[in-house]
């Protein structure tokens, strides 16, 4: 059970590549696994609309993952021209470009227009590293998720799954290490020093990290952060309930699934759960119904009630 409870934990996530637009015929090539295909296809509409600022990132982020290092730099030049953002910094499409001399002119570039558009960051080199780490805690995910996609559709999982749960778990461990680094050096990242987005980094090492004592540990802190506005209240509830899930004992917000034997993903039991809304509103999450439905295409139909 490990192995399938190791996916879940994995690739229930959602790809910063494609997490941006809704679906084309690239997204919908790539989600596949024709990353070929997906290339041209991007490049087609490229050809078309070249100040498609999604698409040219995404044709970016299709050469990275094929390990075409040149023709990625060239497209996310063009795509991040416009962005001020820091998202490139922390896709993990893009992990084969990291060692490149040229990454560090990506990095630097966008921080300077982040900045300029967002105000100076208290702790901007605490930020680079925090978004590299992200970057790192999900690599591999889009091939990960064609093992998920094959064991939904034949019922077993492939075997070369299982050297890609055996390097994400390494990831994870030297993850952990550095982010044990970073917080004894520059203490626990917040929103209002490093930005929304880095401010996320332990908390993903944290929740993919294979011991439970680790999350215990940071429990307190994660909480703490979410309640006082500096941390992520969606990666809090997925953490609490993982805990609880792996202690035996209902979850609280609904945030860890389980497959059944159609192959589908249900909710691991909730405590009360005619109250759940109620619990995830005063931390600032959505209804349950809304989603379970987006998330894994599940029909939650309890009523829910008031205290």
């Amino acid at each position: 059970m490990q192995p399938i409870y190791n996916i879940i934990v994995f690739i229930l996530m959602s790809n910063l590549c494609l997490a941006q637009q809704s679906v084309s015929k690239g997204d919908s090539l790539r989600q596949e696994g024709k990353l070929d295909d997906a290339i041209k296809a991007y490049k087609e509409l490229y050809n078309k609309a070249p100040n498609h600022q999604k698409n040219t990132y995404n044709l970016a982020c299709a050469y990275a993952l094929t390990f075409q290092k040149d023709s990625a730099f060239y497209y996310l030049k063009k795509a991040l021209k416009t962005d001020s953002s820091l998202w490139a910094l922390a896709d993990t499409d893009l992990y084969a470009l990291i060692d490149d001399s040229r990454w560090s002119t990506i990095e630097n570039e966008q921080m300077k227009k982040f900045q300029k558009k967002n105000g100076m960051l208290k702790q901007p080199e605490y930020t680079k590293q925090l978004l590299n780490i992200i970057l790192k805690d999900q690599v591999l995910d889009f091939y990960v998720d064609q093992a998920k996609k094959f064991y939904m559709e034949n019922g077993y999982i492939p075997q070369w799954y299982y050297p890609l749960g055996n390097m994400k778990k390494n990831i994870a461990q030297d993850n952990y290490s550095k982010i044990q680094q970073l917080i004894a050096k520059y203490g626990w990242p917040k929103y209002s020093n490093v930005g929304k987005l880095a401010a996320d980094a332990p908390l993903l090492v944290i929740n993919h990290h294979e011991d439970d004592s680790v999350r215990k540990k940071y429990l307190k802190q994660i909480k703490q952060s979410c309640l006082e506005g500096e941390g992520s209240c969606m990666e809090y509830a997925k953490i609490q309930d993982r805990v609880l899930v792996n202690d035996g004992k209902p979850q609280i917000y609904g945030m860890q699934f389980r497959y059944k034997l159609d192959q589908t993903l249900e909710p691991f039991p909730i405590v009360d759960p005619e109250y759940v809304d109620q619990r995830r509103k005063k931390i600032g999450l959505e209804p349950l119904k809304d989603y379970l439905k987006r998330k894994i295409n599940y029909d939650w139909n309890v009523e829910q009630k008031k205290r």
